[in-house]
């Protein structure tokens, strides 16, 4: 399609301009805890939502433009859950800044302030029988600062643990919780570059991203790649 094409193109440009990802070219790497609270109510009819866990997380924040960090931007959390169905099971989670209402969170916001606000799948999951967006809320304890005064990710990392709730919700649904997650540590950041997530391959039975412009992201992904290795072949 010529659309493909066209993002195939435009990402491969960019890359190559910038020695670096087209989107989100650098980060910062965090490893944390995500714990799933398990059915208490109504169900999911999603196994792995529906029974309690704790897993070891390795999630990226990134600025999706890579804009100066004084500008807006659009901010991404890639999330990615270590042996969530069992041994050398992974799921891939990718939020990105949006709001929270029903047209909100299928849209991007550029933001400034990576603690501000919520990040959304923005395209639509497969939980169980029905069609839902998840979502990452920040949490904030009662020594939070005003919005203006709050530091960035990496600086309050360094002082304590920086946690997300979960939620997920379709159109005619209010958001519903179904895990909590714990930025606990901060990795180096180089190492940010040797994680690459994918939620169309990494993802559980019954929950999984529909399949709504996958050949578009998979065009500018490739592009992305091959801007970096000089290889603008498409297809």
């Amino acid at each position: 399609m010529i659309i493909d094409r066209v993002a195939h193109a435009v990402a491969a440009r960019l890359a190559r301009w910038r020695s670096a990802p087209a989107l989100h070219p650098h980060g910062v790497l965090c490893t944390g805890t995500l714990t799933v609270a398990g059915c208490t109510g109504t169900g999911w009819g999603v196994p792995w939502l529906d029974r309690p866990g704790s897993y070891r997380a390795t999630v990226r924040w990134s600025r999706a433009l890579g804009l100066p960090r004084r500008l807006p931007d659009g901010l991404g959390l890639a999330v990615r859950v270590e042996d969530a169905d069992g041994p050398d099971s992974t799921l891939d989670l990718l939020f990105t800044s949006s709001r929270p209402g029903r047209f909100g969170r299928h849209l991007p916001l550029l933001r400034p302030d990576a603690l501000k606000g919520p990040y959304s799948t923005l395209l639509s999951y497969r939980v169980g029988d029905r069609e839902r967006v998840l979502a990452a809320f920040p949490m904030h304890g009662s020594d939070a600062r005003p919005d203006d005064a709050r530091p960035a990710l990496w600086q309050e990392l360094a002082h304590r643990p920086v946690r997300f709730e979960l939620r997920a919700a379709a159109p005619d649904e209010p958001w519903r919780t179904f895990a909590g997650l714990s930025l606990e540590t901060m990795r180096a950041a180089a190492a940010s570059r040797t994680v690459s997530y994918d939620p169309y391959a990494h993802n559980l039975p019954g929950l999984h991203p529909t399949e709504r412009l996958r050949r578009l992201r998979d065009a500018a992904y490739i592009g992305s790649r091959h801007g970096r290795t000089g290889d603008d072949r498409y297809g």
